[in-house]
């Protein structure tokens, strides 16, 4: 499809409205991906092993194609910066360099899984069969580097050109074939060999690949308006380098965001392999709430990147709040049915013989629920700023909230001594709340971040960042 310009519309709702809703769509494909793992694991394996395992691979599956986050937002930006001020060859130089970064990139990455992946599912205190079950998982996944990463950064120069029904089309595959795959080599149907546990990394793998070669052929069409012609592919280090001097701030606030995650979900681990699975499961079914702001904070990004490309600060400022206010609404109802339906989605996942993990799970939806709107706040706001190329400051907000709140917190509230891991000769008397209070704190942590980022996109400075 070819790119959708933000500048030839009238109603900033309706320009919203073209972006958001297939991305949306796309983004809830994407779940349906992790989602398959998760309900063929808990029908055909069950344990609280392979819940727990699936728990800290969805981690990791969040964390491979942010990986590739400063290169997809870099690109992003400038290409609708290009794209608004009508300069479709700066575009296509920008997509051409931003995957010529990206490759590189993904073999560093590919390399350090191949000799360090079971170190880092080690450290995130796994033990036993649930980390011999991450690790096969992991191992099974690391050649796909490469292809996640043409998934991620072709899907995002698409985005900035306004194009976001490819993406969309591209996971209607990877979940389709993700969930056959899985299923007939797991359950070994339609003469494929049974493969058990395996059989979800590969079909999980056969799904990514496949939806990367979408996305590559439609690229390097001239539909796309990104690839005119064959020639440019030469490595171009100022247009690189504008790249990563927008996308590397983001990318700290990415990795500080998975960084701190990783620490959040090792905490819980140490709590045992029953808070762990609940705590997993509850975060499968929080993903809810989390799809519209990613769809809308694509949408934000995009158009406030046009808007200021073409010179529009006046509408580029009243789309990021368009942009809040319908994100905003959709993603409170999403909070709204998690706080009244956790524990039959939770049924849902895992089934009926697991009444421990779905009624905790339970608990910490209803808990986290209460944070819809601030959680919409820092998602859409952010994608308004990343969008102008202000990531900065957001970086900033990410570590304030992560290290200075909710890590602490977390301590605090989970443990009966907070400082038990760390320092052993002191002592300092916790609530002792379990799981449930890191879930208090990611909480507190989404209100701080919210009230920052909503000063920081009302003081206005943004529109006036030079890319």
């Amino acid at each position: 499809m070819r790119g959708f310009q933000i500048t030839g519309q009238t109603s900033l709702v309706r320009a919203m409205g073209r972006l958001a809703i297939p991305n949306l769509a796309e983004e809830f494909l994407m779940l349906a991906v992790s989602w398959t793992d998760w309900y063929l694991a808990g029908h055909w394996i069950g344990t609280d092993a392979s819940k727990a395992a699936m728990g800290l691979l969805g981690y990791l599956m969040w964390l491979l194609p942010n990986c590739f986050v400063a290169v997809s937002i870099g690109a992003l930006a400038l290409i609708a910066r290009h794209v608004g001020a009508g300069n479709r060859s700066g575009a296509e130089q920008v997509a051409r360099q931003s995957l010529l970064a990206g490759l590189g990139l993904a073999g560093v990455l590919t390399v350090a899984g191949y000799f360090w992946g079971a170190s880092l599912i080690s450290v995130m205190q796994l033990r036993g069969e649930a980390a011999e079950l991450a690790t096969t998982y992991f191992a099974i996944l690391v050649p796909v580097i490469p292809l996640i990463m043409l998934e991620k950064v072709g899907t995002a120069c698409l985005h900035g050109s306004g194009d976001t029904v490819t993406g969309f089309v591209a996971r209607c595959f990877v979940a389709t074939i993700n969930l056959l795959a899985s299923y007939s080599l797991m359950t070994g149907s339609f003469g494929l060999p049974e493969l058990g546990w395996t059989g979800l990394a590969w079909g999980t793998a056969i799904g990514h690949s496949t939806g990367a070669i979408l996305i590559a052929s439609v690229l390097i069409s001239r539909r796309s308006g990104l690839w005119r012609s064959r020639t440019g592919w030469r490595v171009q280090w100022p247009v690189i380098r504008r790249i990563f001097n927008i996308g590397l701030p983001a990318e700290f606030d990415v990795m500080a965001l998975l960084g701190g995650q990783f620490v959040f979900l090792a905490m819980i681990n140490s709590l045992g392999t029953a808070a762990a699975a609940a705590h997993s499961l509850a975060i499968q079914i929080e993903a809810c709430a989390y799809l519209p702001g990613s769809a809308f904070q694509v949408a934000s990004a995009t158009m406030t990147g046009q808007l200021l490309g073409a010179g529009d600060r006046v509408r580029a400022r009243r789309a990021g709040l368009v942009c809040l206010l319908f994100g905003g609404m959709v993603i409170c109802l999403a909070g709204v049915a998690i706080f009244l339906f956790g524990e039959h989605l939770g049924i849902l996942f895992v089934g009926p013989n697991e009444p421990a993990t779905t009624k905790k799970a339970a608990e910490l939806l209803r808990i986290v629920s209460f944070a819809m709107p601030c959680l919409a706040t820092v998602m859409i706001l952010s994608g308004a700023l990343r969008g102008a190329g202000d990531t900065r400051l957001p970086f900033l907000y990410t570590m304030i909230g992560l290290v200075g709140v909710r890590l602490p917190l977390t301590l605090y509230l989970c443990f009966q001594n907070p400082l038990a891991m760390l320092a052993p000769e002191f002592a300092i008397h916790g609530l002792a709340l379990g799981v449930a209070g890191g879930w208090y704190a990611m909480v507190t942590d989404l209100g701080v971040r919210s009230i920052l980022f909503t000063h920081r996109f009302l003081r206005g400075n943004w529109v006036h960042h030079a890319l």
